[in-house]
């Protein structure tokens, strides 16, 4: 995505001058790199794109390619090859192909099925759409890609580098960052550098990143002799259909004996410019942009005659041309032999072209989407483990695995698919938009299908299904009362008690558990509907395990023996901002073995939070406040999907407040309804904060769950959840890099849009602190956050923007965004002491929530066959500080062993292996970076025979690298020279022991392959 013309913003200097320039001595050595930038998704849809030019790039490039042995071209997103490679290549293209890549003339580069975003995308969905990419292309190719081409995320940031190290990539590329911050880090030469993206692996994951200069991934297209547009010869894609007859808008002037002078002298000038901002005398030559290359033949027959005329005069010009592949530069750098500067873990967020317009919008656009992308991504890690454990336990089952894989696959594609940078951002257009939701939709559904499969088909033929060995229809009597059943999973690889909320249309009702045993419950009038009731229960639940409830339902209150406890509502009358006189007088506690919430009867707002174990008290108060946003370019600045801009501070975005109460023994829930104007019928915003009652000490009472509902804005506003406190933080706020780690977020002052461009990415938490207390927010999905005043933490959560630039109205690019919202936040607060031991392993709680399988609809009672006896699933448990990132079947068909795999690919044998079922792809993540807790931050040593006998005996355990690849003894990344010369250690981590125990380091992610001997049951 290439937008505001930054493709002609420099233009080239027309006085020509050829002498030497650059690091070293000689003619500069130009890498003229040929590519394509292929959005999956932005302004087209997926399937518009490849029938308008992608399948045309694929097929045109390896046709050129095979004409020619000194041509190039580099393969970025995997998501249009693979489309291509299934459904469009010929076999006469796919043999081209393999020996393309075995030539090393078509090289894949990330080799993800999209180019991610940095800024708003999750750890688990970054490493899963690299896995999926990387996997197709070592099992087609035998290829695993080194270098990474991240020219068009909006910012960078420290996680990115950390991940593409453990996946074995050389070497990093950027090219987004702050406009003011590349420009002097041209005139210092500091481009390029060695980064350590996590001050607790330091050298062990560093990596030599190169930052694009200030043209970027675009071939400069000014000419000084056409008024054409320069080096792109196939012109502009046309959608819908391609031309019938080849031509296509904006062509550039051909290369002739009458241009080829002019032309020559406009790319050496470029050359020259460019190796003047960097050490050495190899220059980056991108030649490419968006949606290029469809036609290969007319840009290389092009291209090809202008470099041999460069090269015929390499000592006039002091440059010299070659095609050639990201390997080919980085390789020339690398030969330098260079001692680089090193740059810690500080990210390139957030990101800036101008000084009024600061990217920071994107971090709130299109939020339903980016809540569906985290509960699709939250689904498929409970479905890929409980695959698993049931093809561990039952291999012969009735659960068929290759039915099983095919329900799994369409949603690991939608899954990486809206990662792209134009996806999860949205950044795209609306149809692009439905696009992402209908797949991941659709997906979702084949998922819930295959946990339905997993939870209730019986595990073997001669076994009963769950509900058949227990239960058969009795008759139904005159008293008999509706029932229903359901199964609740925790996908965690811990122990948790946790509330479930389900929403029923009983006002009384009972819960048993699978043992018979009644269950705490509690019953309330739904928050969201008068004809339904939330029904909450306390499950407790082993890690990886699964129980049956029983629900006795009733249509009168009161009525079950032993039942839910019926909790009923306290009203407080609507109280108007302007009455605000007087506050603070009437103040109503809440209490939980944590806190006690003090809510105002003067505002109906919240007045003060006290942590009850150190008795510290915070002034604190929750509402919503707007941005009112410029939608006329000629006024000044505007906001759209990308850009925030705001010329004046944020206004109150509710005139009157309403507040419900309901006390109960399980759960208190306090309702708080914002109206937009004072006699409006309809809230505009509520916020519904539940506060655990720690029932007999077993319910955690750390954290305050809060639910928001928004919608529909007016249009151009933009609405902040703003959390005002007492806690003396300077406005320093820390905020997650991708909920790998946390940023240290200093307020800094601007010459101008200072509000904007100290606005940051929350992807799973955000907090501020003082020397005594901090306040915690975790996040279901990616807002914007920002700390605008002492004691504040303001969360973007949703954005309604129309504006009349003419970019923007031609790719429909402005997001009249009119849905409601309700995303999920949850609060802690604390000592720092407390409150670092348990806001990394709450945000993976909020991600991976228990997942609530009906087994029926509420109906007449069954009656047991024989005496229940419980045989509950075994569990799985990790020591606290570590996640089970990944449990899954990836089903690849390539050999682990890579002599074998190449010997395969080679004499053509076993390309339509059966998938591998048996292999199993296990990651596991320390949470905690070093030194930040005395104990949790330790290194755990741990025996994996013995962590996961839960799931099946482990008979062999292979390290890997990231994405599975790699075998981890036989990974070599380069080493570079560092001005601090730390020792490196690129060896990744200490090779397992044969009584597989492993030892996990602080933010260390190992990455295995596990065999288990598997069951007869």
């Amino acid at each position: 995505m290439m937008r505001f013309g930054a493709i002609v913003a420099f233009g080239l200097c027309c006085c020509f001058s050829y002498g030497v320039v650059g690091g070293g001595s000689g003619p500069i050595q130009t890498f003229v790199i040929p590519h394509s930038h292929m959005d999956v998704g932005w302004v087209y849809t997926v399937q518009e794109s490849m029938h308008a030019y992608a399948a045309n790039v694929y097929s045109s490039v390896t046709e050129e390619l095979s004409k020619q042995k000194d041509r190039r071209f580099i393969a970025v997103e995997q998501e249009f090859f693979r489309l291509w490679w299934d459904a469009v290549a010929t076999d006469t293209h796919k043999k081209q192909v393999r020996q393309l890549v075995k030539e090393g003339r078509l090289e894949f580069i990330i080799g993800g099925q999209v180019m991610h975003d940095e800024a708003v995308t999750d750890l688990d969905d970054q490493v899963l759409q690299m896995t999926e990419g990387h996997g197709f292309l070592y099992e087609t190719f035998g290829v695993r890609p080194q270098f990474s081409w991240h020219v068009d995320p909006f910012g960078a940031s420290a996680t990115t580098p950390v991940l593409f190290a453990l996946a074995g990539f050389n070497a990093h590329l950027i090219s987004r960052i702050d406009y003011d911050l590349k420009d002097d880090m041209q005139k210092n030469k500091k481009l390029q550098f060695v980064w350590r993206g996590s001050p607790s692996l330091k050298a062990q994951q560093e990596i030599f990143t190169h930052t694009m200069d200030q043209f970027s991934y675009c071939t400069p297209s000014y000419l000084p002799f056409s008024n054409r547009s320069g080096f792109y010869w196939n012109g502009v894609a046309l959608f819908p259909d391609p031309p019938k007859d080849g031509v296509y808008p904006n062509m550039s002037l051909p290369v002739t004996k009458e241009t080829v002078d002019a032309y020559a002298k406009t790319m050496v000038e470029n050359i020259k410019r460019r190796a003047a901002w960097f050490r050495t005398n190899h220059v980056l030559w991108p030649w490419g942009c968006d949606k290029q290359f469809y036609n290969s033949s007319v840009q290389f027959s092009n291209m090809d005659p202008l470099m041999k005329y460069i090269n015929q005069r390499s000592k006039e010009f002091g440059v010299t041309v070659q095609y050639a592949t990201l390997s080919e530069y980085f390789q020339a750098i690398y030969q330098s032999n260079l001692t680089w500067d090193v740059r810690g873990s500080e990210d390139f967020l957030p990101y800036s072209t101008e000084p009024y317009k600061a990217w920071t919008g994107f971090y709130a656009s299109r939020n339903v989407l980016k809540g569906v992308a985290r509960k699709a991504s939250s689904r498929l890690h409970a479905a890929e483990v409980l695959f698993t454990r049931y093809r561990i336990s039952f291999p012969e089952g009735p659960v068929a695995k290759d039915w099983a894989l095919d329900k799994l696959r369409p949603l690991r594609w939608a899954v990486s698919e809206v990662q792209h940078h134009d996806g999860i951002t949205g950044t795209e257009s609306p149809k692009v938009a439905d696009m992402y939701l209908q797949h991941l939709t659709q997906a979702m559904m084949g998922v819930e299908e295959l946990l339905a499969a997993l939870f209730l088909l019986p595990h073997s033929v001669i076994s009963p299904s769950i509900l058949d060995r227990q239960y058969h229809r009795k008759g139904v009597g005159v008293h008999d009362a509706p029932e229903q059943h359901i199964i609740v999973y925790n996908p965690l690889a811990w122990n948790v008690t946790t509330l479930v909320n389900i929403t029923v249309t009983f006002p009384s009702a009972a819960v048993m558990d699978d043992d018979g045993q009644p269950v705490p419950a509690q019953i309330q009038r739904s928050a969201q509907s008068n004809n339904t009731y939330d029904l909450f229960m306390m499950v407790e639940l082993g890690g990886l395990q699964y129980r049956q409830y029983l629900i006795k339902f009733s249509g009168t209150s009161g009525s079950t023996k032993s039942g839910a406890y019926e909790a009923k509502g306290v009203w407080f009358e609507r109280i108007r901002v302007k009455d605000w006189v007087k506050t603070g007088r009437r103040l109503l506690p809440v209490l939980s073995g944590c806190y006690r919430l003090m809510f105002d009867e003067d505002t109906n707002l919240l007045h003060s939070i006290t942590h009850l174990q150190d008795k510290r008290t915070v002034m604190m108060t929750q509402d919503f406040w707007q941005y009112n946003a410029n939608g006329d370019v000629k006024v000044g600045p505007i906001s759209d999907n990308y850009i925030f801009s705001t010329n004046a501070s944020a206004v109150r975005a509710y005139q009157a407040v309403e507040m419900e109460i309901i006390p109960g023994k399980i759960v208190a829930e306090i309702r708080q309804y914002f109206y937009r104007e004072e006699s409006d019928k309809d809230y505009a915003y509520s916020i519904t904060t539940r506060v655990p009652e720690c029932f007999r000490a077993r319910l955690p009472c750390h954290r305050l769950e809060q639910t928001y509902s928004l919608g529909p804005l007016s249009l151009n506003t933009e609405v902040v959840l703003r959390t005002s406190s007492s806690v003396k933080n300077n406005q320093t706020l820390y905020t997650d890099d991708n909920g790998y780690r946390m940023m240290r977020r200093t307020y800094r002052k601007f010459t101008n849009n200072t509000l904007a461009r100290n606005y940051f990415p929350m992807v799973r938490t955000a907090y501020i602190e003082d020397d005594l207390s901090r306040l915690v927010l975790l996040s279901d999905r990616a807002h914007g956050v920002s700390s605008q005043a002492e004691g504040q933490l303001e969360v973007m959560l949703h954005r309604r923007l129309w504006n009349n630039l003419p970019w923007n109205l031609g790719y429909n690019l402005t997001l009249n965004d009119s849905s409601v919202i309700q995303p999920i936040l949850w609060m802690m607060f604390g000592p720092v002491v407390v409150t670092s031991k348990l806001y990394q392993r709450g945000a993976v709680e909020l991600q991976h929530r228990p997942v609530i399988m009906p087994i029926d609809q509420p109906q007449m009672p069954w009656l047991e066959k024989e005496p229940r006896r419980s045989s509950p699933v075994q569990c799985v448990v990790l020591p606290p500080n570590l996640h089970l990132l990944s449990l899954s079947i990836p089903g690849w068909k390539y050999s682990s062993n890579h002599d074998i795999h190449l010997g395969h690919l080679n004499s053509s044998q076993n390309l339509h292996s059966d998938p591998d079922y048996d292999r199993v792809l296990l990651r596991i993540m320390h949470l905690f970076e070093e030194g930040e807790d005395p104990e949790l931050s330790k290194p755990v040593t741990i025996n994996l025979k013995d962590a996961l006998q839960g799931l099946g005996e482990v008979r062999l355990l292979e390290e890997r690298s990231l994405t599975g690849t790699w075998n981890i003894t036989s990974l070599q990344r380069w080493k570079w020279k560092t001005a601090d010369n730390q020792e490196k250690m690129m060896k990744q981590f200490p090779k397992s022991d044969k009584d597989f125990t492993v030892t996990i380091s602080p933010k260390q992610i190992r990455t295995f392959f596990v065999h288990f001997g598997f069951s007869n049951s």
